[in-house]
């Protein structure tokens, strides 16, 4: 194949697809708060979350995002108990997802998910919320199904 023939058939394929656009990043903004998740064994671990609480937060998420420090992370904030399904699609980076129950019990843990898979990653049962922190985090601090998340949105459940 000569250099001429690939670069026609780029030409086509280009032409086929379409001009080349660049991909916009929502500009959301977040509310910021404390939680703490802690651990069957006591441990107490403090993260600083976005809280994604309406339809369009929960659907951006950390989509576009490169990085996410070790101690931050994001709660979704669904309002009141259902079953939950989440994806990875426009997610650059690996996330451990921790589904909680209204009471603040973790349900049901899915670690280092895989970045921009369409997978239906779901909740085990109904769930108030999901926290999403950096890929590893669960295994580093051990967290667990049972163990309990502390925040606002959980109190009084």
């Amino acid at each position: 194949m000569t250099i001429r023939t690939i670069l026609l058939a780029l030409i086509a394929l280009v032409g086929l697809n379409g001009p080349v656009q660049a991909q916009t990043v929502p500009n959301l903004n977040f509310e910021t708060s404390e939680l703490t998740v802690v651990t069957a064994a006591g441990a107490a671990h403090v993260f600083t979350v976005e809280v994604a609480a309406t339809p369009e937060q929960r659907a951006q998420g950390l989509m576009y995002r490169t990085a996410l420090d070790r101690d931050k992370g994001m709660l979704f904030d669904y309002g009141r108990e259902r079953r939950v399904s989440m994806w990875m699609k426009n997610t650059l980076i690996p996330l451990d997802m921790l589904f909680i129950r209204a009471d603040g019990t973790i349900a049901n843990i899915r670690e280092r998910t895989i970045p921009h898979s369409l997978e239906a990653i779901g909740s085990k049962g109904r769930v108030l919320g999901v926290l999403e922190l950096a890929g590893g985090t669960v295994d580093r601090l051990g967290l667990a199904p049972g163990d309990k998340v502390r925040h606002a949105i959980f109190e009084g459940n």
